[in-house]
């Protein structure tokens, strides 16, 4: 059994020093193992990088042609260093994984980011057993449960449905976010809707990936002065506020995030509607992890970490808090 933890705290991030790398470091390090392709897990300037191979087409598209990149299939594990590793699905977004570490017995698993609920865009989150498990605290609060995310693309259907006289203009996360909404849509119309330019890539990479979508029409091709009475448009929250909101006229504007689930978000970000879709686990989804992990001590990270050790330790498991709190919308929420 080994001694050492597996993963240590390091000014750049976590850090396993018998594999000789880190997991989804802050700064640039010799080498990052990288749960998912969102900006706030994927730090550019790493001297290596190893991913699972779904994101790898992402990440590249992040990190551009220079950036030196691995990629290993979900399951296989690899020999680094004095550890044994492995990618698993977390469903959190196309390619997003688990990382689980082994050494002499000894297993910790990393979920990165992941949710519980189906989404036809990502591979389902694959329950693990583990001695350890580092997870993400970002809706740890008895307040954050997720509705059925089918129930909330239906939500978002029809809310676009009856605004006939006006634009429906839906913000939400470029990556994972956009396309899971693109993938719920298509099971209930055959209407394309019209995206920004910053959802174009991404969007691309997973239809190469074999996801179904609704067909997108990119607004900056559309003639001046057209009106998207009627439409839908998605749309990332930097998008608000700039000059390029000015063609869609009187638009009714809403968010889709797990924040919206917060009374009174919605009025105070001054949007019309607001959409509870999230990519993360909401509690119950958190506490079914961690009791299906059968984990001795788990590892709180990201968001309201504090309250889900609190929560965990006065019931008698083993807790603590590692790393740092997200901001209150992490990229993909």
């Amino acid at each position: 059994m080994s001694v050492e933890p597996l993963l240590a705290e390091k000014s750049e991030g976590l850090q396993c020093a018998a594999g000789g790398f880190f997991l989804d470091p802050r700064e640039p390090v010799p080498f990052a193992v990288v749960t998912h392709a969102h900006a706030d897990h994927a730090v550019p300037g790493c001297a290596r990088y190893l991913c699972t191979a779904p994101s790898l087409p992402l990440l590249r598209h992040r990190l551009g042609a220079d950036a030196v990149i691995e990629s290993a299939p979900y399951g296989e594990a690899r020999e680094i260093g004095a550890v044994r590793l492995s990618f698993h699905p977390a469903g959190h977004i196309l390619g997003s994984a688990q990382v689980r570490i082994e050494q002499e017995g000894s297993v910790w698993v990393a979920t990165g980011d992941y949710k519980r609920e189906a989404d036809p865009t990502c591979a389902p989150f694959e329950p693990l057993r583990c001695d350890v498990l580092v997870t993400e605290a970002s809706y740890a609060l008895p307040i954050f449960r997720w509705d059925d995310p089918r129930e909330v693309i239906g939500e978002i259907h029809r809310w676009w449905q009856g605004n006939a006289r006006r634009a429906s203009l839906l913000f939400c996360y470029v990556l994972g976010k956009a396309q899971r909404i693109l993938a719920g849509l298509a099971e209930l119309t055959d209407r394309p809707v019209y995206v920004h330019g910053a959802l174009e890539a991404m969007t691309g990479i997973y239809r190469e990936a074999g996801v179904r979508m609704s067909s997108t029409l990119p607004v900056a091709q559309t003639r001046k002065g057209r009106s998207f009475a009627g439409e839908l448009v998605l749309a990332p929250i930097t998008a608000r506020g700039s000059t390029w909101m000015r063609r869609f006229g009187d638009a009714e504007s809403a968010f889709a995030s797990g924040s919206m689930r917060i009374r009174g978000q919605r009025r105070r970000r001054s949007f019309d509607r607001g959409f509870a879709l999230s990519d993360h686990a909401d509690w119950p989804g958190l506490l079914r992890t961690i009791e299906e992990s059968g984990a001795r001590r788990v590892l709180a990270t990201h968001g309201y970490r504090e309250a889900l050790v609190r929560y965990l330790t006065e019931r008698g498991t083993d807790a603590a808090a590692v790393g740092l709190a997200h901001p209150t919308d992490p990229e993909g929420d």
